[in-house]
């Protein structure tokens, strides 16, 4: 009997490593660009590398066309997604490493309240305290009153709404597209949606600013390989709380590349976030174990 290909825990833990490591390099060139360019059009051309790679997979999917009612989901997506990657970057520039990878966290638990508002999905009382968990991680993170809340911070929280809220529909366009079509429509509606925001304000790039960017798009595609690879080893229950290395990561290239102190309030609100993810994935698992799993009757039949 051939093993399961999702359950090889150590590929799983290995590909998940890959993808924070991959993930904290993005962020760190992004720091490390800094101001010189405004944040849309640091995104936009970080979206143009990632279209040319892509466009050999997107022409096929173009031609054949898409299912019914299908653009109007990847347009709203692409519209959000523009959004948030601006948001994104403008924060990633002002803020240190730790800070935009804790509050980035907050993405999975948009993406659970919104399933429920949306999709009508339901909230066990349980999962409603994790959520709490993770909200008053976010607070210790922030510590509103206890310093200032800068515009930075307001965009990684505006940031990790809107990729939570694209989420959402990628949840629902996967049950009508294979996944190659829905990366390579996202670089393609958010490099259009990008381009006049980034015209409007274009800065003269140096070939300093186009290598880093490259250097971004090139780590940012590595990292979405690495997690669907990790995906496919493994169950979240197990890729999951490895995430909480990479704020690890973030903490210790802050300190070593930008002299950035290493917060430990960052540290324990990041930690209560990714605790309140893991505990909602776990519980998940198991209702889903329960739900394929046959009862005792039946397995007599």
């Amino acid at each position: 009997m051939e093993p399961d290909d999702h359950d090889r825990p150590l590929a799983g833990i290995l590909w998940m490593l890959v993808t924070g490591m991959a993930f904290v390099v993005v962020t760190g060139t992004v720091r490390y660009l800094g101001t010189d360019l405004p944040a849309a059009q640091s995104a936009f051309i970080r979206f143009l590398y990632s279209l040319a790679f892509l466009a050999p997979a997107l022409v096929p999917v173009l031609r054949r066309g898409l299912p019914g009612g299908a653009w109007r989901l990847v347009l709203g997506r692409g519209v959000l997604h523009v959004l948030a990657v601006t948001l994104w970057f403008y924060a990633m520039a002002r803020l240190p490493v730790a800070e935009v990878t804790a509050i980035g966290y907050l993405n999975p638990i948009v993406v659970t309240v919104g399933a429920a508002l949306v999709f009508g999905e339901r909230l066990a009382a349980r999962r409603l305290a994790a959520i709490g968990v993770a909200l008053v991680g976010a607070l210790v993170v922030l510590r509103p009153g206890l310093r200032e809340v800068t515009p930075g911070h307001l965009s990684q929280l505006g940031a990790a709404l809107c990729f939570g809220l694209s989420y959402l529909i990628a949840k629902r366009l996967a049950a009508l597209m294979p996944a190659g079509a829905l990366v390579g429509l996202l670089s393609l509606t958010v490099t259009l949606g990008l381009a006049p925001i980034a015209l409007a304000v274009w800065v003269p790039p140096t070939w300093h600013h186009l290598a880093g960017l490259g250097v971004v798009a090139a780590f940012a595609t590595l990292g979405h390989y690495a997690m669907a690879r990790a995906f496919a080893a493994a169950p979240l229950t197990v890729t999951q709380p490895v995430t909480f290395l990479q704020l690890v990561w973030a903490s210790l290239l802050g300190w070593l590349a930008f002299g950035e102190v290493v917060d430990p309030f960052v540290l324990l609100g990041g930690g209560m976030i990714i605790a309140a993810i893991s505990y909602m994935t776990w519980r998940e698992a198991r209702a889903r174990r329960r739900q394929i799993t046959p009862a005792p009757e039946a397995a007599k039949l």
